[in-house]
């Protein structure tokens, strides 16, 4: 005999397949109800119970038989009557044969409400799996049947000549892109990325350009009002000292004076769309900013936020350290700032801003930007390549044309070349004067001491500098320069350039062997 622990595990643990019918269904019922005994009636009277009808109703045939039945005990004989009056789960006379499925099917478990047996547990979850299992194998022979039967139609159509595929007829999911595919929307994205990425590239910088200016602008005004406030604000003679001062109140990490411009700020700046770019190493003073009534030098500094400007200082500069809201920026400088430092597009109106700054009047087109404040030279020419001699009778029929302004001309016999150097350029008015002389032997040689008239100054040629004279010239370390100054009668004021030494005299129109003259042509600066 069991006990009650020994006979509910023995419950939970048996199990009852439902692979055949009636008979093999009352087998195991009669297997699981004999192991348990009477103690299994008195300890487990529903699960006992349970067993005794499925046992009793798996040789069910009809209605009649149902109310036949006799109740073994109490609970059975109440269990029936609950059949018998469809509180329990009948629902109509029960198929022929009764197997296991549609016994479960006619038989609704459980029982009793929230309290279902463990094997009516597991009649329903193995029925509905078996369910599940026949409908998927009934459908995949469906298919199966389908494709056969087309292709054998097929095949008999076409005598068996050929062999046709037929997977058209069973849709399948896909399972890539095909490399077509791939290639049309790889295209489709480029036209649209080429569409819309400048738009927005464009678009990105113009706001960031427009909120660093307005940045550095308000910054800039910060730090001048507080000069303004500390009557540090006026009172400069030049530039460079209202940028000293300046320090003081903003960060600057750089300043170049306006012979070394291009050092602290952008070589180029294009001020006008379409126009050839400005060379900023021209910018050398306040003019060239617009402010002609100034009369002082631009410095350029490159600021902590790495915005690079160019100042010119305003020497006529008040201050009232008693207003909050003084102008104080505009009152006492001009200057042209770039946002983006180094980078391009140094155009105004984009990443260049300006206060102040009437006008760009900076030089295009001169061979030595350094030189732009006392002479653009636009061309250097030599003799027989650049220009070519006069004779007395060409000369003087270009003068009476007014071809050329000489006073003389001369009949020396090897020719005219000071004025042939003279009509190349264009007049006398377009070549250099002795003090532009002096100033482009100032540049080359790296000295202001450079001595006027015909006296000799030593010092070294700047051979780079000098490098656009010495390639025009036949010579490899010298050369010298017409001026267009007539002297006397058939005498004009030319300069030399040696290695070593610089020097003025007066020379005759013509060439005598000795000394091959460069025509230096100035240009509009």
């Amino acid at each position: 005999m069991l006990n009650d622990e020994e006979s509910n595990q023995q419950l939970k643990n048996h199990k009852i397949p439902l692979r055949g019918g009636g008979k093999e269904f009352v087998s195991e019922c009669n297997e699981l109800t004999n192991s348990g005994g009477g103690q299994l009636c008195a300890s487990h009277p529903n699960d006992y119970v349970t067993l005794n009808l499925f046992q009793g109703l798996a040789n069910v045939t009809g209605v009649d038989d149902l109310n036949n039945k006799t109740a073994v005990n109490c609970d059975e004989c109440q269990i029936l009557k609950r059949v018998q009056n469809d509180e329990i789960g009948v629902v109509v006379p029960p198929p022929e044969p009764l197997n296991s499925r549609k016994f479960v099917k006619w038989f609704r478990p459980p029982l009793r409400r929230g309290h279902p047996s463990t094997l009516n547990r597991e009649i329903i979850s193995n029925t509905q799996s078996e369910v599940r299992n026949n409908r998927k194998e009934q459908l995949q022979m469906k298919t199966k049947n389908k494709i056969n039967e087309a292709m054998a139609q097929t095949n008999s159509r076409n005598n068996g000549t050929h062999r046709t595929h037929f997977t058209h007829l069973v849709t399948f999911p896909k399972a890539a892109f095909t490399l077509a595919e791939v290639l049309i929307t790889l295209a489709i994205i480029g036209v649209v990325a080429a569409i819309t990425i400048p738009s927005l590239v464009k678009n990105y910088n113009e706001k960031a350009w427009s909120t660093a200016q307005k940045v550095f602008t308000e910054r800039l005004e910060v730090a001048t009002r507080q000069m303004n406030t500390e009557e540090k604000l006026a009172g400069y003679s030049n530039t460079m000292d209202f940028v000293n001062e300046l320090k003081k109140y903003i960060k600057i990490t750089r300043v170049c004076d306006n012979k070394n411009i291009t050092k602290c700020f952008n070589k180029e700046v294009i001020w006008n769309e379409g126009e050839d770019p400005i060379d900023m190493s021209t910018i050398r003073n306040a003019a060239r900013l617009g402010q002609e009534d100034w009369d002082t030098d631009t410095v350029a500094v490159q600021f902590a936020n790495g915005v690079n400007a160019i100042i010119a200082y305003n020497p006529n500069t008040t201050q009232d350290p008693f207003n909050n809201q003084f102008a104080a920026t505009s009152k006492s400088m001009a200057i042209l700032y770039d946002v983006s430092g180094n980078k391009n597009p140094n155009t105004n109106g984009k990443d260049i801003g300006k206060i102040n700054v009437e006008n760009l009047a900076g030089v295009t087109g001169c061979m030595i930007p350094e030189l732009a404040d006392t002479m653009c030279i636009s061309q250097i020419l030599a003799p027989g390549t650049g220009y070519s001699k006069l004779t007395y009778a060409e000369c003087t029929e270009a003068k009476d044309k007014g071809e050329i302004d000489v006073d003389v001309c001369s009949n020396d016999p090897s020719g005219d070349y000071w004025a042939g150097a003279v009509k190349a350029c264009g007049g006398t008015k377009n070549m250099p004067t002795e003090s532009q002389l002096i100033d482009l032997a100032k540049y080359v040689y790296n000295t202001d001491s450079i001595n006027g008239g015909t006296s000799i100054t030593y010092a070294t040629l700047d051979t780079e500098k000098a490098s656009q004279f010495l390639s025009a010239s036949p010579y490899d370390d010298y050369f010298c320069v017409w001026s267009g100054q007539e002297y006397s009668s058939n005498r004009v004021y030319v300069r030399g350039f040696d290695p070593t030494a610089t020097y003025g005299y007066d020379a005759s129109h013509y060439y005598d062997g000795r000394r091959v003259m460069l025509a230096v042509c100035l240009g509009d600066n």
